[in-house]
């Protein structure tokens, strides 16, 4: 029986309250909307950004729907819909692309005006949610809400993908693959021969260092302080690993010893702290080179650092899904996937059924996995 035009009843789980489990409750899940689309959420990864909203460090409306790496299949669109139909493979975009902004027209830029990222109301772009769990409204998570069995995205965020590409795989696409590899070939756009450090080597600091190798960079130095993480790292594509724990100087001097008095010609910050953002900067040749924030920033923090460390010549740049127009290059990426350019395997460590989202976490929190892939 078809449900298009129905309520749907489904399984989601809620972030009522930060430093709090998410709660898996029945939501109830209204029908598209003009130009909006219902998915049928097949495979969703857990990413160390739904993370920051529970800690609080990402500052949300709550209660909420988290989640925003995902695939699944189009249950039914709203009118006027042309891009995808019912039945479609798809990826939720939490950058969308809705091609008239300054930033979708411009060659430049990826972050389309639509995001719901720089000011997050966690609403439609017509202001009201399509979710409501016990007489209450859920807010909707940037652009996407994945943590549910059906969610509702406009139809500006989200793309068709290839049918035959395996939905629990290529949901890492939607989020941390594409973040990670992108920042390095398409933001940073690294040269054959260069000198690269990624500070993290969680699955988006993997993601970086295959983007770099990718790319030929001769040297990826990978940096974090839990060293169970390198020999992934190095069979990413790492060609050595540093602890900052192990050292009695500051990391950016070690990497400057590490290069010969040079510093790198490259550096990724795939965690989202400020002290390590200024420390990548500060790793970077003092001339020419450049130096990528990837990770998330905490809400209320702020960066203070000497102005020489830019004067010099240094570039700083930020990254928001590796620097992708999203409508354009998820497809392309799935294809690519699919020719064997690049592998995602070594990167889902955990595949776990829905109902053990909390136990995903946990495994994040802990380091012991790279990515946890839920499947419904």
């Amino acid at each position: 029986m078809s449900t298009a035009g129905k309520v749907i009843k489904c399984k989601a789980a809620i972030c009522w309250e930060i430093k709090k489990p998410l709660v898996i409750e029945q939501i109830e899940v209204a029908p598209p909307k003009a130009h909006e689309v219902r998915i049928k959420i097949v495979a969703t990864g857990i990413c160390r950004s739904d993370d920051h909203v529970i800690s609080g460090a990402f500052t949300m409306p709550l209660p909420m729907v988290l989640g925003h790496e995902a695939a699944g299949v189009v249950e039914s669109v709203g009118e006027g819909v042309t891009c995808v139909k019912p039945g479609d493979h798809v990826i939720p975009l939490f950058v969308p692309q809705c091609g008239n902004c300054s930033s979708c027209r411009s060659t430049r830029g990826n972050l389309c005006s639509q995001n719901d990222l720089s000011e997050p109301r966690g609403l439609m772009p017509d202001g009201t949610s399509r979710f409501t769990c016990k007489g209450k409204n859920l807010h909707h998570f940037i652009s996407t809400s994945t943590f549910t069995e059906y969610t509702v995205v406009h139809e500006t965020s989200v793309v068709k993908i290839d049918a035959a590409a395996p939905l629990e795989k290529v949901c890492l696409i939607g989020c941390g693959f594409s973040t990670g590899y992108g920042s390095a070939v398409q933001t940073a756009q690294v040269e054959r021969g260069s000198t690269c450090a990624v500070f993290g080597l969680g699955g988006v600091g993997l993601s970086a260092v295959m983007g770099c190798k990718a790319a030929g960079a001769s040297r990826i130095i990978g940096v974090d302080i839990n060293k169970n993480k390198f020999a992934k790292a190095k069979e990413m594509g790492a060609t050595e690993c540093v602890n900052p724990l192990d050292y009695k100087k500051p990391i950016n001097e070690v990497l400057f010893d590490l290069t010969g008095g040079e510093g790198v010609d490259y550096s990724f910050e795939v965690i989202g702290r400020t002290d390590t953002m200024t420390a990548a900067l500060a790793s970077c040749h003092m001339n020419y080179g450049t130096s990528v924030i990837v990770g998330v920033p905490p809400s209320a923090s702020e960066i203070s650092f000497h102005p020489m460390l830019l004067f010099t010549g240094r570039t700083w740049k930020g990254s928001v899904f590796g620097g992708w127009k999203s409508k354009d290059a998820v497809p392309k990426l799935v294809s690519d996937f699919m020719g064997k350019k690049f592998v995602l395997d070594p990167l889902i460590t955990h595949t776990l059924p829905f109902e053990k989202i909390n136990e995903g976490f946990e495994l994040l929190r802990s380091g012991k996995s790279i990515r946890t892939v839920l499947t419904f």
